[in-house]
């Protein structure tokens, strides 16, 4: 048999094998978002109960605590490939990883101190912001019980980090499931009295929310403490003690994602107050699409995460044909996924708009007719998303965080936001322009990560770090 055999044989069977740890890794990554989508979905559901000020108090409040969590998230994602490569330039690494992740509960402290000084003044802010004081009043007592879930949420991140960097994703998985039923059980009993608990309405929500994030992290760090094989990283002796060279280094790394990160999460903020100055239908459809849109795209934000372990190890041992192959699978199997579900979204959008709303209530005309105008675009908008979140993904895994910041600012800021804007507004095509600038935006970047990919590439021969 030629040499030229065998080696086609050994390439398929290293694409194979890397498909298979792909997807092994990615799936309770997968889960494990769609579960953590699922506890919010329940907060709303619950507060649907106590009426639509209720929900309207939730949502202001929600939008405040969101921006600035998903800023501090990011930063938490830096230990991710951080672990990844280390594992990968010695597979038996510990202290180093027990650095890495120390500083990053250290981080997860640093961060949201600011966080509850802003949100313990919500109702002042609201107020500022020229919002209603009673819904303001409200929103400000809910945040009082919610920010303080913020600390043990990062400290859960950094801990699910750590397993994940060693491929062992599926605790994180258990407990996040666990903690979906106990904030449906706390909801329950605080926000509306029952078992002998105080009726707190509101509040009651934040601090379930609170105690289920707080049982996410203690969960998790029972596991790292005490199965076999985290235990031995003995993550929290001496923890104490500080670790500059690595808090910085973690913070140059994680700065750049948290910043990717507030421009997506904000420019959806701003197009979700743009769909309101349009009318009350084109705001609903608009939430429905991007509920549907965001379902979706937990699949290639897992395959994203995954992506980030697979190519970082590769990257830390120096095997240029791994951090391709990690890559390439990951990307491939976003794309092929995505374009099922933009061809679903195609081909079934009121049965998809049905699924939250009476399609045959005729009160419910003008949002459909709306909504499925949305989701053709919302089709095309899911593969671009599909390719950004992935592609940023893979970047990470090679430490290249602050040119895609960049890329995100002037996709995000620089194109899509001013040319929905100018669609919807000054050309009259009204929400179907702002998602339009959506697509258009999301597409500029997932473009220019993959042109940032294939130059950061390593050649077959190269060696990728010391």
């Amino acid at each position: 048999m030629s040499t030229l055999v065998l080696e086609g044989r050994a390439a398929r069977a290293a694409w194979m094998e890397e498909i298979r740890a792909t997807l092994w890794l990615a799936w309770p990554m997968v889960l494990t978002n769609v579960a953590q989508t699922a506890m919010t979905a329940t907060d709303i559901m619950m507060m649907g109960r106590l009426g639509a000020n209720t929900v309207a108090a939730g949502a202001l409040g929600a939008n405040l605590y969101f921006a600035p969590l998903m800023f501090g998230l990011g930063l938490m994602l830096a230990t991710s490939p951080m672990i990844a490569s280390e594992l990968g330039r010695r597979r038996h690494s510990v202290r180093d990883i027990r650095r890495t992740v120390r500083q990053g509960l250290w981080s997860a402290f640093a961060v949201s101190v600011p966080m509850w000084a802003i949100l313990w003044n919500a109702e002042g802010i609201l107020l500022a912001m020229g919002q209603q004081p009673d819904l303001s009043a409200a929103a400000g007592e809910y945040m009082r019980t919610l920010m303080w879930g913020i600390l043990p949420f990062y400290g859960y991140v950094v801990l699910r980090s750590f397993i994940s960097a060693l491929e062992r994703p599926g605790w994180a998985l258990a407990i996040v499931f666990a903690a979906v039923g106990f904030n449906v059980l706390a909801n329950w009993c605080l926000m509306f009295g029952h078992l002998g608990f105080p009726a707190m309405g509101l509040a009651g929500s934040g601090l379930a929310t609170t105690l289920s994030n707080l049982l996410m992290f203690l969960g998790l760090a029972g596991v790292v403490s005490y199965d076999r094989t985290f235990g031995r990283y003995r993550l929290f002796g001496r923890f104490w003690r500080a670790d500059w060279p690595r808090f910085r280094a973690l913070w140059r790394l994680g700065l750049p994602i948290a910043a990717m990160v507030a421009f997506e999460v904000t420019i959806f903020n701003v197009s979700a107050f743009l769909m309101g100055l349009i009318n009350a239908p084109s705001l609903a459809a608009h939430a429905i699409a991007l509920q549907i849109a965001s379902i979706s795209f937990m699949v290639p934000l897992g395959l994203g995460q995954a992506v980030t372990v697979r190519v970082g190890r590769a990257y830390g041992a120096g095997d240029a044909g791994g951090v391709t192959r990690a890559g390439w699978t990951a990307y491939s199997l976003s794309l092929a996924f995505m374009s099922v579900m933009a061809l679903t979204m195609f081909t079934f959008p009121r049965e998809l708009i049905g699924l939250f709303l009476d399609v045959n209530d005729p009160a419910n005309t003008a949002v459909i007719a709306i909504g499925v105008s949305f989701l053709a675009y919302a089709a095309l908008f899911q593969i671009v998303d599909g390719a950004q979140a992935v592609g940023s993904g893979m970047l990470r895994g090679l430490h290249d965080t602050t040119v895609p910041m960049i890329f995100a600012g002037i996709g995000y800021w620089g194109i899509g936001l001013p040319l929905g804007a100018l669609l919807a507004f000054r050309y009259g095509f009204g929400g179907v322009g702002i998602w339009i600038g959506l697509s258009t935006g999301l597409a500029a970047v997932a473009l220019l990560l993959l042109m940032r990919w294939l130059m950061r590439m390593p050649p077959p021969a190269r060696r990728v770090a010391a």
